[in-house]
């Protein structure tokens, strides 16, 4: 247990903890709008549909903030590859390692948010 979250940890400082923060926010953001969905369920259908609408643009938002960082990761291995003149495989890992953190982690922002969003929909619908 301990082993793995000092794993995630790494991880979540390699992507960059700006970027990686922000897109902890918006999936911590779509959970919190879903759970709400959901208690409003059977109270509230016009709260419980505002808290799908949410979901949707936190969970989007959290995978277009996962490109950009993605983008901004492959900017900086080209600078780093540019200012050394002979590109050393090591620095272009890098870059692109982060990139495709911060990608991966906000395309897995969105599919737990697009999961929770397909079983409220499946329930409003009920």
């Amino acid at each position: 247990m301990k082993l793995s979250f000092i794993l995630l940890a790494n991880l979540f400082t390699d992507g960059g903890t700006l970027m990686m923060s922000l897109i902890l926010i918006c999936l911590l953001l779509s959970l919190f709008f879903l759970m709400k969905g959901f208690m409003a369920l059977n109270k509230d259908k016009i709260v419980s549909n505002k808290m799908l609408k949410l979901t949707i643009d936190s969970s989007l938002l959290g995978l277009v903030l996962g490109f950009f960082g993605s983008i901004l990761g492959l900017i900086s291995a080209f600078d780093s590859i540019e200012a050394m003149g002979d590109p050393n495989p090591a620095v272009f890992a890098g870059g692109l390692k982060v990139s495709l953190l911060t990608a991966t982690f906000g395309l897995f922002t969105f599919i737990i948010a697009r999961i929770g969003i397909l079983i409220l929909r499946g329930m409003q619908k009920n």
